[in-house]
């Protein structure tokens, strides 16, 4: 299986479905529509393309793009013939919920649980959706990048010190 072979399976079984594609150091990277990207996963999981292996679910903040602030990327993987695939979907951060993928994926569900505890995104339908590394108590979500990375009224550090 090739890049072009799937980009073309995928845009003409979802034509309104993939907002852009890419192919960053040789690896096809689709961004779906939020709403569209289940319907997507369980095509590509049972059509003769079988890409039937979920690697990784993770969360993704870019704060500086409203519309786009929040991501879910969805890693997959042919095991037969080593294809993989990476796909893409961003929300505003006020509307940060996406379909779960554990009916589809058993693993999905600590990938799932995992990406909400540090970014916050919701996942419609997960059969158990709450904190899985974090303190229940904590009150904010650790990965969004809202905080400074370090304390500016410390004065035992530099930044010459670290070379910038």
């Amino acid at each position: 299986m090739t890049n072009e072979f799937v980009l073309e399976a995928i845009t003409r079984e979802f034509p309104e479905s993939v907002i852009s594609h890419d192919t960053p150091y040789d690896f096809l990277t689709l961004e779906i529509k939020k709403e569209d990207i289940k319907k997507v996963i369980h095509h590509l999981r049972d059509s003769s393309l079988q890409i039937n292996f979920l690697t990784d679910i993770c969360g993704i903040h870019y704060p500086e793009n409203p519309e786009k602030e929040l991501g879910v990327i969805y890693h997959l993987h042919n095991m037969m013939t080593n294809f993989r695939i990476r796909l893409k979907v961003f929300m505003p951060r006020e509307n940060a919920e996406v379909d779960t993928m554990t009916d589809l994926y058993a693993g999905a569900n600590w990938m799932e649980r995992e990406t909400f505890d540090f970014y916050g995104i919701k996942f419609k339908g997960h059969p158990d959706l709450r904190v899985i590394l974090n303190m229940e108590d904590l009150g904010y979500h650790p990965m969004l990048k809202e905080y400074r990375l370090e304390d500016g009224t410390r004065t035992d550090k530099d930044d010459k010190m670290f070379g910038r």
